[in-house]
C-alpha cells in the first residue's frame, strides 16, 4: 500500500532522472521559416486578407517590415513602414500617414527573440549589427524590447506566429 506522500517522492525522482538524462522537456513548438521582405523596401507590405475595419489586431503569420508604436500591457501595437529617398539625407522610414487605419496588435511572447541593432544597455552606444544586411544581432532580454520600443519607435522586422510576436530584428538606420 503506498501513501500519496510516498507516490510523490516517486514521481520526484523519476522527473529528476529525466532531467539528469538531458531528456527535452516539453520544447517550444519550432517557428517555421518565413520569407523576410526586402528591408529597405519602398512599398508597403500588403496584407489583402487582413479587415483593418474590424478593429486592430494581430496580423497573419509572417514578417512585416515595421515598426512598434506602443506597448500596454505585454500587447505592442505596431504599424508596416517603408524606405523613403530623401534629397539630403539617404533616405528615412516612414509609417502609414496620419489617420490611415494600417496598424495591428499582438501579444508579445514570453520568449521572444529580440535582435538589437543598438546594444543592450541603456545607452545604445554599441552597433551590434550585421554589415551585410544592416539588421540587429545582439540579443537582448524582453523587458529591454518593452522599455525601449515603447517609448522610441525603431523600424524592425517583426516576425508575428499564432498571433504573437515571436522576433523583433532591428533595422539600423545612420
Amino acid at each position: 500500500m503506498t501513501t500519496p506522500l510516498r507516490g510523490l517522492l516517486v514521481a520526484g525522482a523519476a522527473a529528476a532522472v529525466l532531467l539528469a538524462s538531458g531528456a527535452p522537456a516539453q520544447a517550444a513548438p519550432a517557428i517555421p521559416k518565413f520569407k523576410a521582405p526586402t528591408t529597405f523596401g519602398t512599398s508597403f507590405q500588403p496584407d489583402p486578407k487582413h479587415d483593418f475595419t474590424k478593429g486592430i489586431h494581430s496580423r497573419r503569420n509572417g514578417i512585416l517590415r515595421g515598426q512598434i508604436v506602443a506597448v500596454r500591457g505585454g500587447v505592442a501595437e505596431y504599424v508596416p513602414v517603408k524606405w523613403k529617398k530623401s534629397k539630403h539625407t539617404e533616405g528615412y522610414f516612414a509609417g502609414p500617414p496620419e489617420g490611415d487605419a494600417m496598424a495591428y496588435a499582438s501579444r508579445i511572447a514570453k520568449d521572444v527573440v529580440y535582435l538589437s541593432a543598438l546594444g543592450c544597455k541603456a545607452s545604445q552606444a554599441e552597433l551590434t549589427v550585421s554589415r551585410n544586411s544592416s539588421l540587429g544581432v545582439k540579443r537582448c532580454s524582453r523587458a529591454t524590447l518593452i522599455k525601449r520600443h515603447g517609448k522610441t519607435p525603431r523600424p524592425s522586422l517583426i516576425t508575428v506566429y499564432k498571433g504573437q510576436i515571436v522576433k523583433v530584428q532591428e533595422i539600423f538606420t545612420p
